[in-house]
């Protein structure tokens, strides 16, 4: 018996010793309809395959907001966030009652405003919400933070419910709601299955609207949304912000430089689960004004540019 003991303890050991080397972190992503929640899976798994010693898990949470508190209070090693969101925790405004210790890894993909509504609906411009009940997001959420910041300067007051994105198109399937907001990436998996099944109409920002906002919000553009994105929409004029990797100041800058630069090494294996990969270039990775990039982050991008 204790030979077998003996036995069994040599098999077990290596096993034992493997799995306590590898360090174990999470990313940020967002609800499992979203672009956020493939994107920080496809990279979580591209950081585990090619870094020795990291052990990398995606998390559903519900995004940006609660992406970056989380960060900050070392709960996660990154997390995607809109740039919106980041700027507001580093300079200590909107969500954030002081000013957060956060960096940029790299920029990923710019995220589309969606004002959506049915076809059917009299609901034809931004200004018709008044009144109506309309969906701004999930807590927490970039998107919550951008649509109550965007009614707010348009001086449009609705019945508000905060609901994730799949909630949202259900909710309008069903008639629960009259509109509901979806700030995404352009083809964003919830709108799209929406269109495949209902006739549906995305609310247009007018050019004025947009002034007005960006005026305020400068870490928003201008954004047209070509015809035929989603099913039976016409172009759309809206607002977009990129998305981007958020980490914790005080990130080493070892760790930092691997996960820019195994991120960019490894981009093909990213685009492959997600098309909106496709804008995460070395040419976009500091495309957020107003928030430093990790040194770390930046010592790579000065190796390759």
């Amino acid at each position: 018996m204790r030979k077998l003991l003996l036995s069994l303890a040599v098999l077990i050991l290596p096993v034992l010793s493997v799995s306590v080397s590898a360090d174990n972190y999470s990313i940020g992503t967002g609800g499992q309809s979203g672009i956020y929640y493939p994107f920080g899976g496809a990279l979580a798994k591209v950081w585990s395959d090619q870094i020795d010693g990291v052990n990398v898990k995606a998390e559903v949470t519900a995004a940006s907001v609660e992406n970056t508190i989380k960060v900050v209070r070392g709960d996660m090693i990154a997390g995607l966030a809109m740039g919106n969101v980041v700027l507001d925790a580093y300079k200590g405004e909107g969500k954030f009652p002081a000013k957060m210790p956060v960096n940029v890894l790299f920029a990923l993909y710019p995220n589309l405003v969606h004002a959506v509504t049915t076809a059917k609906s009299d609901i034809k411009s931004l200004a018709d919400l008044n009144g109506q009940r309309v969906s701004l997001g999930a807590p927490g959420s970039g998107t919550a933070v951008t649509s109550a910041a965007l009614l707010e300067s348009l001086g449009v007051d609705v019945n508000a419910v905060y609901l994730n994105f799949s909630e949202t198109t259900n909710a309008l399937a069903n008639g629960q709601i009259d509109a509901g907001f979806i700030v995404g990436g352009q083809g964003v998996g919830a709108v799209t299955q929406l269109a495949l099944t209902h006739d549906i109409r995305i609310l247009d920002v007018s050019a004025q609207q947009q002034a007005t906002f960006k005026s305020k919000y400068p870490a928003y553009s201008s954004y047209t949304i070509p015809e035929g994105i989603y099913n039976k929409v016409g172009s759309v004029d809206t607002l977009s912000v990129w998305n981007v990797i958020v980490v914790k100041a005080d990130l080493s800058e070892d760790m930092a430089y691997e996960l820019t630069r195994t991120a960019f090494e490894n981009i093909d294996q990213v685009r492959k689960v997600v098309k909106a990969a496709d804008a995460t270039t070395l040419a976009n990775a500091d495309s957020l004004n107003g928030v430093p990039l990790h040194p770390g982050a930046l010592k790579y991008l000065k190796t390759v540019q």
